[in-house]
């Protein structure tokens, strides 16, 4: 019987996690590189996927992060079971990740600019929007209007959960009127975009933002592209919903690396935020 490579490290007296593979290159990194690295493969520039707490650490000032909304939790509001009880999911990622849901929200600075901000997380259900990420991304835009203070939402989703059906679509509508309270407000909204960003969470808050910021190669879209390319049958131009190619064609303001990106923020909140 063939072995994992887990288990062949393991018999070479190799500690597990020590190397990843890269999913895009396939090179072997060692992991400790990759993290002093922002999670970025130094071989071809991937962005790996982040956990949302990691995320808050990278951007804000140490220390600094205030956690607000952290006692809103899910709910199974319609009894829904697949191939297991929605409920049950709910504790396996809650346990998994630590948090409640798929979103972290609260008050930080950045280079020393305090913003409020709302990071989703997409080791929680893909970053599914359900009632607690609309609900709790809602108030973060609430409290920014209240406080007077920019606002950062990074988004990582594979969209609505539909776990929760209408109540999740309702989501979109939800966070996109918050939006337009923080707009009329005259305060400033940057929205980073990260691999993934699809679904509605696309369709709503996530492409409202007065600036926003992608990360190199992130997919972002409303449908996947074998979706579209199945359903209109023409082929997709090379790079179609990729940041670069949404930057080219106007959807996108910025494509910024990792490493930037608290030079850029920090950078927009004084182009745009009086003293």
């Amino acid at each position: 019987m063939s072995q994992t490579p887990a288990e062949e490290k393991k018999q070479d007296g190799i500690p597990e996690g020590l190397w990843l593979r890269c999913p895009e290159c396939e090179a072997m990194l060692f992991a400790k590189q990759v993290n002093e690295a922002l999670k970025v493969c130094p071989e071809c520039n991937y962005h790996f996927k982040v956990p949302a707490r990691e995320r808050i650490a990278q951007l804000v000032d140490e220390g600094s992060f205030e956690e607000r909304f952290a006692d809103v939790a899910p709910v199974d509001p319609l009894g829904f079971v697949d191939k297991k009880k929605y409920a049950d999911r709910l504790n396996e990622y809650q346990a998994k990740t630590g948090n409640l849901d798929a979103v972290i929200c609260g008050k930080g600075f950045v280079k020393g600019r305090p913003l409020m901000m709302a990071v989703m997380d997409p080791e929680f259900m893909g970053g599914s929007m359900g009632s607690v990420v609309g609900e709790k991304i809602t108030r973060t835009i609430e409290a920014a209007i209240e406080e007077k203070l920019p606002l950062l939402i990074v988004s990582s989703s594979g969209g609505a959960r539909m776990q929760e059906s209408t109540l999740s679509l309702m989501q979109m509508a939800k966070t996109s009127a918050a939006i337009a309270r923080l707009d009329d407000a005259g305060l400033l909204f940057i929205s980073l975009l990260t691999d993934p960003t699809t679904g509605g969470v696309t369709a709503s808050f996530a492409m409202l933002g007065d600036f926003i910021i992608a990360e190199p190669n992130a997919l972002i879209g409303f449908a996947g592209p074998r979706v579209i390319a199945n359903t209109i049958k023409v082929e997709l131009p090379e790079g179609f919903q990729r940041a670069e190619f949404l930057q080219e064609h106007g959807f996108v303001d910025f494509v910024v690396e990792r490493k930037n990106l608290r030079s850029e923020i920090a950078r927009l909140i004084d182009f745009c935020v009086k003293s």
